[in-house]
């Protein structure tokens, strides 16, 4: 394919919009990878070239959070080993496992986790009791999670956030800043399965990767400013935009059939 200045300065401003909302709520891959695939590149080198780009602005946030002092990566070792676990496994198994089951429930979670932030208002606004040792999060939740970031992905970053959340019991601003750490490990875990696979478009995965670094800098500045003030409604238009982005994709999906029938219930 013939890839012209224009085409890298148009992927260049959605990869830097992308990485100033993923750095907030997540679902930066919902711009680019739509725009990778307009672009020409086959699915398989749109999703390995995403994971590049994404892989920088993962970093970038979590830079600017680190310095920040909103997070220290060096507390969460246990976390961060067990999240690269957890996406090293996803991403093995997902060369012989068909995944696509997964798009059938997740988007019924997002639009729990959305439900649950509109109808609990003071949700995250400050700490709260922890529910569940450090030891046992690390174990259970990050590795359960990045091993779902390593095998289908969509939404990671709002996990990641309510679970530290709901479980750990940690502000919606300390929650992000902790979910940018572990966003970048997963992403590392699935990036070097693709390096091996060698479907990466290079002169477009790095300069996407600037403007992902860029956005992703203004997206967490953004963060430690407001707070939940800022987190919360991106978080919720995030889990209903990924959701959207689900159904809408598949014709038979039970959501697209439950909605029809409360639509010709009360039409």
């Amino acid at each position: 394919m013939e890839i012209g200045l224009d085409l890298l300065a148009t992927l260049f401003g959605v990869s830097l919009i992308a990485g100033f909302v993923d750095a907030m709520a997540g679902g930066g891959g919902l711009l680019t990878v739509p725009a990778l695939l307009w672009a020409g590149l086959p699915p398989a080198a749109a999703i390995a070239t995403n994971k590049l780009q994404s892989s920088f602005g993962a970093f970038s946030a979590t830079v600017r959070f680190v310095r920040g002092g909103e997070v220290d990566p060096r507390a969460m070792k246990g976390m961060i080993a067990c999240a690269l676990v957890g996406g090293l496994a996803g991403s093995a198994v997902l060369q012989v496992v068909d995944a696509s089951f997964l798009q059938d429930a997740i988007p019924f979670l997002l639009v729990g986790i959305a439900l649950y932030l509109l109808l609990s208002p003071k949700a995250g606004d400050v700490d709260a009791h922890r529910r569940i040792g450090e030891g046992a999060f690390a174990l259970l939740v990050c590795t359960g999670i990045g091993f779902y970031d390593g095998i289908f992905g969509p939404g990671t970053g709002t996990f990641f956030t309510m679970a530290f959340v709901a479980l750990a019991g940690f502000n919606l601003r300390k929650a992000t800043a902790h979910t940018k750490v572990l966003n970048f490990t997963s992403n590392i875990a699935s990036l070097l399965g693709f390096l091996a696979g060698g479907s990466i478009v290079w002169s477009i995965g790095l300069t996407m990767a600037v403007g992902a670094y860029a956005g992703a800098q203004l997206g967490a500045h953004m963060v430690i400013r407001n707070g939940a003030r800022l987190v919360r409604p991106m978080l919720v238009v995030a889990s209903l935009a990924i959701t959207a982005k689900l159904v809408w994709s598949d014709a038979d999906h039970p959501m697209r059939h439950a909605l029809a029938w409360l639509v010709g219930l009360f039409g």
